[in-house]
């Protein structure tokens, strides 16, 4: 996990290269997919059937 010195960095690249006005919309985006991605791992492991006696799961 990277440090305080280097997330301001990241933050600082993010801030030129995208522009101050389209961080919201890149953040939102981001949330977004994450809520997707994990919803989709929620139905997947729904899905996943259960191992049968003397079957290891993987």
């Amino acid at each position: 996990m990277p440090g305080a010195p280097e997330l301001l960095v990241i933050l600082l690249v993010v801030l030129v290269v995208f522009g101050g006005s389209q961080i919201p919309k890149l953040a939102r985006s981001l949330g977004q997919a994450q809520k997707e991605f994990k919803s989709g791992l929620d139905e997947g492991a729904k899905d996943e059937p259960e191992p049968k006696n003397g079957e290891k799961g993987q």
